[in-house]
């Protein structure tokens, strides 16, 4: 399988690292929807970060889907996180959760640098650094003792939020200081230490 995108992007690097925490070979393809427009719309002409291309040569696109795919079709049966009831409701939860502190900081990032500073909505950036902050503290709140994110085996849930932490620390450190988040700071470190994630790091 192909994947192409950008790991500077939350949703390419999450999905990098959950196929590489899978076992699933695949081929990077660091192209951006900026800079690489013209080759990627060759791939993919919606332009969307990340695309697959599996090895029919149907194209895949939004990380969550083509998660859900290496997981029911690549994976042979190995899963990620927890697997009791509880537990595993919790995992979804704060991958949600992760994905969502993800999306509210991509959108200041893009208003911030594609937009003219004239042009730029300041009760629209408020309104989307509180529903960042929102998400940031109720992560805060529920990995409270949640050992199992980092596995083994790594859990999807700590695979996103360790991401959202890094992007948000790299992209967006004058709206949300990670220090404020302990738990959530912690995990991310933990995380960016271990050989998988140093092997897919943020770029």
């Amino acid at each position: 399988m192909r994947l192409i995108g950008m790991l500077d992007s939350p949703y390419v690097r999450r999905t990098a690292l959950t196929l590489a925490a899978l076992d699933i070979a695949f081929v990077h393809e660091s192209l951006s929807v900026f800079r690489h427009y013209k080759e990627f719309a060759a791939i993919n002409p919606v332009v969307k970060a990340p695309t697959a291309v599996n090895d029919d040569g149907v194209v895949l696109l939004d990380s969550t889907l083509i998660i859900d795919y290496a997981l029911k079709v690549l994976s042979n049966g190995k899963t990620l996180g927890p697997t009791e009831p509880k537990l595993a409701a919790l995992d979804i939860r704060l991958t949600g959760l992760g994905l969502a502190a993800c999306e509210k900081a991509v959108q200041t990032v893009y208003e911030r640098q594609l937009r003219p500073a004239e042009k730029q909505h300041a009760p629209w950036l408020d309104r989307v650094a509180g529903q960042l902050k929102a998400a940031l503290s109720a992560v805060e709140a529920d990995i409270a003792g949640a050992d199992w994110l980092l596995g083994p085996p790594l859990s999807e849930a700590g695979i996103t939020l360790a991401v959202a932490g890094t992007f948000i620390t790299e992209m967006v450190p004058d709206v949300v200081t990670l220090s404020d988040y302990p738990r959530l700071a912690a995990l991310t470190t933990a995380a960016e230490a271990t050989a998988l994630f140093r092997a897919w790091p943020y770029q």
